[in-house]
């Protein structure tokens, strides 16, 4: 590690230790979204009407329901349809997830760039991880998608710092060498900030322990799965105790059509 990359990664840790670090809030409209869902009386023009808020946000939801891989017989064009074919609960968090793209801008160009891969490779995480779970497990599919979206939510806050360190920006091998050692404790720490729930705020520090053994799946699992089926890492898959758990033996989960699919979902 350069003397750089250690002097960041030392202030940087001392500043979360001290909650010295500003960290990324989330919008007010997923908050407002999140208190509606929680209503188990909502209805789904109730909930409309808090996601229309946002037109952006709104037409990004029904875009997602006309994606290959949700795409019925007949095109959504309507808000309300689009969360009727989602349903409450998986509309809600979708939206949410959506809503936290609103908070990957910076100022800087270099940032900007960064900020922008960051987000396509979580969107394209997300779009596998919502399969996955929908063919080969019993957890939620919406999850699923939502825990992929904010997995790498924890390289915010350092690119934010980059931003006003031009030593730092300057040197991509150390402030990329920076994003991999610290990312995971800033995504928990933004996660459990956020109140999101354990099962997910647990994602971004454990997802690249590819060795962690769990007595039944998870969405970090999950997680770990689609990054390496996104990167055609697949040779790896079976020897991971996450990929164990889908009982597929040596088959790769999806493929062809299917990976495009996926991959094409959140576009």
């Amino acid at each position: 590690m350069s003397e750089l990359a250690e002097q960041v990664q030392e202030h940087l840790l001392a500043a979360i230790e001290n909650d010295d670090l500003v960290l990324p809030t989330l919008p007010e409209v997923a908050l407002r979204i999140r208190e509606a869902a929680e209503d188990q009386d909502i209805s789904i023009a109730a909930l409309g009407k808090v996601i229309s808020r946002d037109p952006a946000l709104a037409a990004r939801l029904i875009k997602v329901v006309n994606s290959p891989m949700l795409r019925a017989s007949q095109e959504v064009t309507d808000l309300n349809a689009a969360i009727s074919r989602l349903g409450i609960n998986y509309g809600s968090n979708l939206a949410i997830g959506l809503v936290i793209e609103q908070i990957f801008h910076a100022r800087s160009p270099v940032v900007q760039a960064k900020m922008h891969e960051v987000w396509s490779q979580s969107l394209e995480v997300a779009g596998i991880s919502y399969e996955l779970c929908r063919r080969y497990t019993q957890l939620k599919s919406d999850q699923a998608a939502l825990a992929g979206l904010v997995h790498q939510i924890g390289i915010l806050p350092i690119l934010t710092y980059a931003q006003d360190h031009n030593e730092l920006l300057s040197d991509p091998v150390c402030l990329n060498h920076v994003i991999e050692r610290i990312h995971p404790l800033l995504g928990d720490k933004i996660l459990r900030a956020w109140e999101f729930p354990r099962q997910l705020a647990l994602v971004p520090g454990q997802y690249l322990e590819l060795t962690r053994h769990t007595a039944r799946i998870d969405y970090a699992d999950v997680v770990q799965i689609a990054r390496l089926v996104r990167q055609n890492d697949c040779h790896r898959l079976p020897d991971l105790p996450a990929y164990q758990h889908l009982r597929l033996g040596e088959e790769l989960p999806l493929a062809g059509p299917d990976l495009a699919s996926a991959l094409a979902m959140f576009r």
